[in-house]
């Protein structure tokens, strides 16, 4: 795997560096003091959900473990940190011979997950777990907010499609993750062609108001467009007049025409007039697509409207309002000495302020009733009862530094249908609330 297929320019050698100094510094000392070897226990989880969200969607643990299998320190990286004095030479010897060599559990990638939920568990020395801190959580932060935000519009589309356009509101390297978390929250497709070329996400795009204004008449600019691409493509007709547009549109491609699209104005209106107009003019087939900076209550409110797919840009890739999931990376357990075979201490952060954490490795199950409704999450660091052994949530990702659990991004996507669907019902309304489930701890 190379980082070209984690969304990297191709000269970037390794994630090492996407990371905070505090890592480095953290390894140095405790490298120094003898205590860097311990066997340590670090997991990811939330306090809380977004605000007004009623469950969370685990997205970007396939770039995750991209990311630490590619989290090495070639000659370049080491130049770096040793020109800068970010750390001595002890530890540059050390980071220089680095590879991940323990185990990471977590939730399968499309998973739905809820305060408390143990996302991801990582286990090893010391040293080893506390570099991948910041790469890990900037990882899942972003891509999880963009599924959740993706979900929310998916359930709110039904069974219309989704086109994810998104990737001139982000930065460049966002962008291509935010398609990739899109498709995994429910998008059909992107405009995206670097998340197509990693990812074989569908691709999708016609034309934009520009290609319009270029030819002398609205009626050139669609037989340009039909001519090059054939009348299955989709024509952009809210740039002057949308009903003379409409005309103009079956006129040039006939009523084979494959969509047109809508970018402005009352969308519901406009959508009901341009329907009328489309069958008027024998083109019953023609679908309609609209954009125009659209999110998940948009997108409902057009629920009862002719409309056949729905593009959306900023509000996806800004999670639409919630940006990061807040997902913290902490040390729940570690061993008294470096012996392998020293027992786990439960550890756990004490302070004020809603900061607190529990200690000790956790398991993860999700209680459902009779009918397979889930009704709680339960997590605990004790036997986990018979009762719920095979309702576990977390799966082997890396054993013994060696990923394991790579899979299809397609299977994801089917994934988190799944576990949308076996949430209550009131998890898929928009109004704003509390976890659909609780978390319980055993």
């Amino acid at each position: 795997m190379n980082t070209a297929d984690l969304g990297l320019p191709v000269d970037v050698p390794s994630t090492a560096l996407f990371t905070d100094q505090y890592e480095f510094t953290m390894l140095q000392a405790s490298l120094r003091a003898g205590t860097a070897d311990r066997r340590s226990v670090f997991e990811v989880f939330t306090r809380r959900l977004p605000e007004g969200r009623r469950y969370g969607v685990v997205a970007g643990t396939g770039r995750v473990l991209d990311a630490v299998e590619n989290f090495r320190f070639d000659p370049g990286v080491l130049g770096f940190l040793r020109q800068h004095a970010i750390v001595d030479e002890p530890t540059l010897e050390w980071l220089a011979s680095y590879r991940f060599t323990g185990d990471i559990w977590g939730y399968p990638e499309g998973e739905v997950y809820f305060p408390g939920s143990p996302i991801l568990r990582v286990e090893g020395s010391f040293a080893e777990c506390v570099l991948l801190e910041t790469v890990i959580l900037s990882i899942l932060n972003h891509d999880s907010a963009i599924a959740a935000a993706a979900s929310r519009m998916a359930a709110a589309a039904g069974s219309r499609p989704l086109i994810e356009m998104g990737a001139r509101r982000t930065h460049e390297l966002s962008a291509v993750a935010s398609a990739r978390a899109a498709y995994v929250g429910g998008f059909t497709s992107t405009s995206d062609l670097a998340a197509g070329f990693r990812y074989n996400i569908p691709t999708v795009g016609t034309s934009a108001h520009a290609f319009t204004l270029l030819h002398d008449s609205e009626r050139d600019a669609f037989q340009a467009q039909v001519s090059s691409l054939g009348s299955a493509t989709t024509l952009l007709v809210d740039t002057y007049d949308v009903a003379e547009a409409v005309r103009t549109a079956v006129e040039v491609a006939g009523t084979d025409l494959g969509a047109v699209r809508i970018d402005s104005g009352d969308l519901l209106l406009v959508a009901h007039r341009v329907r009328q107009q489309l069958d008027e003019l024998g083109a019953t087939g023609t679908r309609i697509v609209v954009t125009s900076d659209l999110d998940e209550y948009a997108i409902a409110s057009l629920a009862a409207a002719p409309v056949d797919a729905y593009g959306v840009g900023t509000q996806l890739v800004t999670g639409s309002g919630h940006p990061t999931c807040s997902m913290v990376y902490k040390l729940v357990a570690r061993a008294d000495s470096a012996d392998p075979k020293a027992p786990l201490q439960p550890v756990a952060k004490k302070s004020m302020g809603g900061k607190t954490s529990i200690g000790g490795r956790k398991w993860a199950a999700r209680r459902a009733d009779a009918d397979g409704v889930a009704e709680a999450e339960v997590v605990g660091t004790g036997p986990v009862p018979p009762e719920l052994a095979g309702r576990q949530l977390q799966v082997e990702l890396i054993k013994g530094g060696e990923v394991v659990a790579r899979e299809p991004l397609d299977d994801v996507r089917e994934r988190h249908i799944a576990a949308r669907g076996a949430l209550p019902m009131s998890a898929v309304q928009l109004s704003r609330g509390e976890p659909v489930i609780p978390t319980e701890y055993a």
